[in-house]
């Protein structure tokens, strides 16, 4: 019988990160997937600026940015014509250290990150399947049958990250609320050329078609996802990529030279009441599946698992009490709900059919964006909106009061220009206080005594753009959000937060 404190089932991108984070903290890890290797398709192609922003903690961002393609704008097309063209570099410059969308296929994102993961000594297991489990007090009783046949391991938590299909969802019996789009879609990785295969995004709102163009590589290769007229559905013969209508196609001048893999599929939006049962957890598409409109899927899931994967460590290493897993649950429930509606209004825009909902895409939404992306205001939110960087955590129970125009919850603002890149790592994932200003002595005599990191920024105009308050202490958790703030600067609310919530470290 093997014991670790951490069991993820699931090797995909949001198993992968949460095994990354939990192991880069010392936690002891083991992740086990049934398939015998990793995808070999593109699937999920678009990393979000947030998520880059938390890969920076490890190291990863520049890596990923470098093995990827930023994609600086997208481009609206209607019957031929570009009609809108977003950009992205002005509206997120002041907002991230990345303001592009990445577009950086699955496949080559999982291989990534397993060999990050091996670097610290920890293998995916592969051709093991997770049979079933037995809460117990203390640990999670888990079977598994693997290349070596039949064994129990006892988890002090386990981590279902095994997709919209979950084996650990099913047998915790938890309900996925939700429904299925009728419209029949197809994704595909093609070898494309033409005029529009330029490295930018581009979607084409044709007549009850719908296409969206992702190119990856500077030579051509591209993902395709589109919709499927009913009338080339044939119930006696699977569907290849001959049965997709051109038309989108020729109004892009896409021609696609070669397909490399090509697939249909059903559009599902569901969620789960619960992320938390006991000592089990569910994260990603084991908890919520989302439209693929703004490409927020997979990007959620790894902000389940970053979520998550510091609050186990402070659990497991008996700095916190049980009662902080509590707060995934109240946090990622809440920001997946919002995600799930969203994208859900979203995506039926999109592909609605009928001559309204064809006059409203084709002659007024383009109208509309453009008009809209024209005022700095709506850029800089649609951008925030996209990009995940406007998600928070207002109602959580780790978050209180803030100082300034940031708010418990809020991500901490990136102070874009200022001398000190107050995103830049610490090294280690942990909590911190930022000062933009001068401390006062009290609070870097609690600092200093304490262990908790000082980050010191002199104020500049940048701190104040972003809504930063002079000489406020603002604590930051180690996912980069704020959990609160003081406006004069002493230690005496950030020790009575910690008291709190139970966290013994820092009292």
């Amino acid at each position: 019988m093997s014991r670790v404190d951490v069991l993820v089932a699931g090797a995909g991108p949001t198993g992968l990160v949460l095994a990354l984070w939990l192991a880069r903290q010392g936690v002891g890890v083991r992740i086990v997937d049934k398939t015998a290797g990793p995808g070999t398709t593109s699937r999920a192609v678009v990393v979000h600026a947030r998520t880059l922003e938390l890969y920076r903690q490890l190291g990863l961002a520049d890596e990923v940015v470098k093995a990827g393609t930023p994609n600086p704008g997208i481009n609206l097309w209607v019957r031929g014509k570009r009609r809108a063209h977003i950009e992205f570099g002005d509206a997120g410059a002041g907002l991230t250290p990345y303001p592009f969308i990445l577009v950086f296929p699955q496949d080559r994102h999982e291989k990534l990150l397993i060999e990050h993961l091996r670097d610290l000594g920890v293998e995916v297991e592969r051709n093991t399947e997770l049979l079933d489990f037995e809460q117990r007090e203390d640990h999670v009783l888990v079977h598994l049958r693997g290349p070596g046949g039949l064994q129990s391991v006892e988890a002090s938590w386990l981590a279902g990250c095994d997709g919209a299909r979950s084996p650990v969802r099913h047998q915790l019996h938890a309900d996925f609320e939700g429904g299925t789009y009728d419209q029949l879609f197809y994704v595909a990785d093609v070898l494309a050329g033409g005029e529009q295969a330029d490295g930018e995004i581009h979607l084409s709102l044709d007549d009850a078609d719908f296409l969206a163009l992702f190119s990856y590589t500077d030579d051509g290769q591209a993902r395709l996802i589109g919709s499927i007229r009913e009338d080339r559905v044939d119930p006696n013969r699977p569907l290849t990529f001959d049965d997709v209508s051109e038309r989108a196609m020729r109004g892009l001048g896409l021609e696609v030279e070669r397909v490399n893999w090509f697939s249909t599929y059903k559009v599902h939006h569901r969620l789960t009441g619960r992320f938390r049962h006991g000592r089990v957890f569910l994260l990603g598409d084991a908890a919520h599946i989302h439209s693929p409109a703004g490409g927020q899927g997979m990007n959620t899931g790894i902000g389940d698992a970053i979520n998550l994967a510091w609050k186990l460590k402070a659990v497991v290493r008996g700095d916190a009490p049980d009662s902080l897993l509590d707060s995934y649950d109240a946090e990622r429930t809440a920001l997946a709900r919002t995600l799930v509606e969203t994208t859900d209004r979203v995506f039926t825009f999109v592909s609605a059919e009928g001559g309204f909902a064809n006059f409203v895409r084709t002659r007024i939404a383009p109208l509309f964006v453009s008009a809209a992306y024209s005022v700095d205001a709506v850029r800089e939110f649609m951008f925030r909106v996209v990009s995940q960087c406007m998600l928070n955590y207002h109602g959580s129970p780790l978050s209180a009061a803030g100082a300034g125009k940031v708010r418990g919850g809020d991500r901490l603002p990136w102070a874009a220009g200022a001398a000190l890149d107050n995103f830049a790592p610490l090294g280690t994932i942990d909590w911190a206080v930022h000062v933009y200003g001068a401390p006062c002595d009290a609070m870097q005599a609690w600092c200093h005594g304490s262990g908790l990191h000082l980050r010191v920024c002199d104020f500049e105009r940048a701190h104040e753009h972003a809504g930063l308050a002079r000489d406020a202490a603002y604590l930051v958790r180690p996912d980069g959000y704020v959990a609160m703030a003081q406006a004069d600067g002493r230690p005496e609310a950030l020790q009575k937060y910690f008291r709190e919530i139970g966290y013994t470290r820092f009292v």
